[in-house]
């Protein structure tokens, strides 16, 4: 139970009260100085505006102003109450205190560090009793009324918070170790992905194989032929639909014709490269490489409707799509039309192009039959290489780092240009070898997610452990 959960039929444990934050506390909320005053000199005070300026335990403000409004003292507790509510800091200095932030200046006779503590198990009070639309916010009413039940006795309060500290201790060691084994999981992933697309990984495979794999120039050619069949498809497909559309009596505008076929553009490749690899560009072995694009608001429809439609939050870091998230839908009318150029179909591969951060990328599943994105992700359909084999070598970290080294950055934001995508380098093997790629990345990757869900799990078991060593707390329960 949570301390401001305690009601009256509730006993409270002996030598113990019930009053609020304001009868123990001063309560400063936080008030934003003349934007003018904000410097980087060092005149005047840190600022602390709001989340972005807290940190681990303190404060970490990067700016300063000479026109100070609400200041804070030397230990007092600093709470957000805008945005990311309830978030903590402890005022190892004097601050400014900008309107996302409140100090709490606790009274001699009660343990701050209590008083911590227990703000931290009253997130719920202060999420329920916020106010706003675009940003919820907790007024100076709301946080003095917050409910604190306390022992009177500020030795009984110092044993209090030894005992959560001591526990948090053993619960953060544990997180700790989870954490290392999930990075563990992530390093070997990377390994494995590294290995995939320098050859290594089927090295004693191709030394078996090696008189029925092509050489460089048989594989060029291969890639040549399948370009060539996927064009005259192309244009096949162009003149059905001009002749759909004369017999419509030329209704709406004319089928474009597929441009004509480039050359396949190939690159010197690096020297770890086995042999038989080519080094070639992206637009060389996909179709047509494009991004997507967003219709008016009134356009999307929330959780059901006809074609889904994606967005950046519905790709991962693993290559697989997942449309859980806020799911939004268009109407076919708008998927064939507004959206014509950017429609998706199962096995095209997606991936941000707006970040931080970029490398997410996702294989669209066959739950639909035809998808629809945003102007934030890019369109990879493969004709040549296995669409896993493209996903994951999206998902390597070397290939996130070249195209991270490209992106456009203003304000923070990253972008990659369509001209990115399309010269990307992409290392091609025989499409005998990309099947065992595949093959194997399946089976260790596979076992990687299924490692890290668990840890997963275990660490969001251990963030419950903390709330319910919080709970015994403040109900009196917990006990040296």
């Amino acid at each position: 139970m949570d301390s401001i959960t305690m009601t009256a039929e509730q006993q409270l444990p002996e030598g113990w009260e019930k009053t609020t934050l304001g009868e123990i506390s001063i309560v400063k909320m936080g008030q934003s100085p003349n934007g003018k005053s904000y410097n980087k000199e060092k005149e005047g005070y840190l600022l602390i505006g709001g989340a972005s300026d807290l940190g681990n335990i303190y404060p970490s403000p990067k700016q300063y102003t000479n026109e100070a409004t609400k200041l804070s003292k030397t230990n007092d507790i600093i709470i957000c109450i805008r945005a990311t509510i309830g978030r903590l800091n402890l005022s190892d200095k004097v601050y400014c205190l900008g309107r996302g932030v409140a100090g709490i200046e606790v009274n001699a006779n009660v343990e701050a560090k209590f008083i911590w503590y227990s703000l931290m198990n009253s997130e719920a009070y202060l999420l329920k009793n916020s106010t706003g639309t675009t940003f919820q916010q907790v007024s100076s009413p709301t946080l003095k009324k917050l409910p604190i039940v306390y022992p009177t006795s500020k030795e009984t309060q110092q044993a209090i918070v030894n005992k959560i500290e001591s526990l948090f201790g053993e619960i953060d060691e544990g997180i700790g170790r989870l954490k290392t084994a999930a990075q563990q999981i992530q390093q070997y992933r990377q390994s494995l992905l590294k290995n995939a697309f320098n050859g290594e990984l089927t090295k004693e495979w191709r030394s078996k194989h090696a008189d029925t794999l092509p050489s460089e120039n048989e594989l060029l050619t291969q890639i040549q032929t399948i370009r060539e069949q996927h064009h005259a498809q192309q244009l096949a497909d162009w003149q059905t639909a001009v002749s759909q559309w004369e017999q419509n009596g030329k209704e709406g505008k004319k089928p474009s014709k597929p441009s004509s076929l480039s050359r396949v553009n190939i690159l010197s490749k690096d020297s770890e490269l086995p042999e038989n690899w080519l080094l070639t560009e992206a637009e060389s072995i996909c179709d047509f490489i494009t991004k997507g694009t967003t219709p008016p608001k009134n356009e999307l429809f929330m959780k059901s409707g006809e074609v889904p439609f994606l967005k950046v939050y519905n790709l991962t870091k693993n290559g697989k799509l997942d449309f859980t998230i806020e799911p939004t839908f268009v109407s076919k009318e708008t998927h064939n039309n507004f959206l014509n150029r950017s429609k998706v179909y199962p096995n095209d591969i997606l991936m941000n192009i707006v970040g931080p951060p970029l490398g997410k990328v996702s294989l669209v599943p066959d739950d639909y039959p035809e998808w629809n994105i945003n102007q934030a992700i890019v369109i990879y359909r493969s004709i040549f290489v296995h669409s896993k084999f493209l996903a994951n070598y999206l998902l390597a970290e070397k290939t996130i780092k070249l195209m991270s080294s490209q992106a456009k950055t203003t304000a923070g934001q990253h972008n990659l240009t369509l001209e990115i995508c399309r010269n990307l380098p992409i290392p091609v093997c025989s499409l005998a070898e990309q099947t065992q790629i595949v093959a194997i990345l399946e089976s260790k990757l596979t076992a990687c997610d299924q490692l890290a869900a668990e840890l997963a799990k275990q660490l969001k078991q251990a963030e419950l452990l903390k709330q319910a060593v919080l709970k015994a707390a403040f109900s009196g329960e917990l006990r040296e």
